[in-house]
């Protein structure tokens, strides 16, 4: 009886120390999770876990404003923006995986041209979608040449005026495009707004950086279509002047904005600070998709190949087949999105 009573007792002196070992335990845990949660983003984590920074999500996308979208998105004072109606989100998502495989799609934004594409990328990827009113009709918007996408590309300008007055660097891209290496690193210096040519004429590779002199017609022919911008003056005077030259109804404007960016260009070069890009590091795709020879000489230093020079949606995707650039079919995955419905 005295071995049995004494093994009782040293049972139950054992209790607290075991229970207090467990407590210690519970906290060393909840204490690791508190270090390595927020590395969420890390690569081990390739889209974060957006629970824990969520709470200043709306409730209702609806209600989702352009500058509570850039705040959540933003990285280092960055945004990178594309404008999407429903019909293209198979080439945003191609243009994501791109984006993705340089690290660069925390900072995406997606402008969302209609309410059923608000909804999918919230639902897929919280937060990086915003719409900004009017809706368009997302069935017109995607017509190159129409009406319709000429609303859609217009309100361009007024975007990204937006996003400089809360502060922001912004990227432009469209979503016809694939990345091959990290843009970021090409954004030479600290000029107002950096852009492309869009001529397929060939340029050596160090030509000039400056805006291009006009042809006989008094006309550049810049893409508006991939465009770095800083919060500076000079980059919002460029965006003011490129509204205004949308603004100014000219027929020579009908079913596309890139004429007015030129002119809006054009008319404040001697007041803002303007970076031509590479062009065989940035090539439009009348020279990328159709200059064999050009191509095999600039390889490897190609950044961003632009998907235009076509028209039509099936012809698009296509050649981005043909080439090897169409990602969503074998690379859904390393999207944010995931494989669409």
């Amino acid at each position: 009886m005295a071995q049995h009573k004494s093994f009782s007792s040293s049972s139950v002196s054992n209790r607290p120390i075991s229970l207090l070992n467990g407590l210690l335990l519970l906290v060393s845990l909840l204490l690791l999770l508190g270090v390595f949660l927020p590395w969420a983003g890390s690569p081990l984590f390739p889209f974060p876990n957006v629970s824990s920074s969520s709470s200043s999500l709306p409730s209702n996308w609806r209600d989702y404003s352009l500058s509570q979208a850039a705040e959540f998105v933003a990285k280092d004072g960055t945004v990178i923006i594309c404008a999407v109606s429903y019909p293209f989100l198979p080439f945003l998502n191609n243009w994501l995986i791109s984006v993705s495989r340089q690290k660069h799609q925390h900072k995406v934004l997606v402008i969302a041209e209609d309410y059923a594409t608000l909804y999918k990328v919230n639902k897929k990827w919280p937060g990086h979608a915003v719409l900004i009113p009017p809706v368009l009709d997302s069935q017109t918007a995607h017509k190159f040449g129409s009406p319709g996408f000429f609303n859609f590309t217009s309100r361009r300008p007024q975007h990204l005026l937006q996003l400089l007055e809360l502060g922001y660097n912004v990227m432009y891209n469209d979503v016809d495009m694939v990345w091959l290496q990290d843009p970021f690193q090409y954004l030479e210096g600290s000029h107002d707004a950096y852009f492309t040519d869009d001529r397929t004429t060939i340029k050596p590779l160090n030509h000039s950086h400056a805006l291009p002199t006009p042809d006989r017609n008094g006309v550049t022919y810049i893409c508006s279509c991939m465009i770095f911008l800083r919060p500076t003056n000079g980059a919002k005077l460029l965006m003011k002047q490129w509204i205004k030259e949308l603004q100014s109804g000219s027929k020579a404007y009908e079913g596309n904005d890139q004429p007015a960016f030129n002119w809006a260009l054009n008319k404040t070069a001697h007041q803002v600070d303007l970076y031509l890009l590479s062009q065989a590091a940035f090539p439009t795709g009348g020279l990328y998709f159709k200059n064999e020879t050009w191509v095999e000489e600039t390889k490897g230093k190609h950044v961003i190949v632009h998907n235009n020079y076509i028209i039509g949606y099936d012809n698009k995707m296509k050649r981005f087949q043909d080439f090897g650039l169409w990602l969503v079919d074998d690379h859904a995955l390393e999207s944010p999105l995931g494989k669409l419905d």
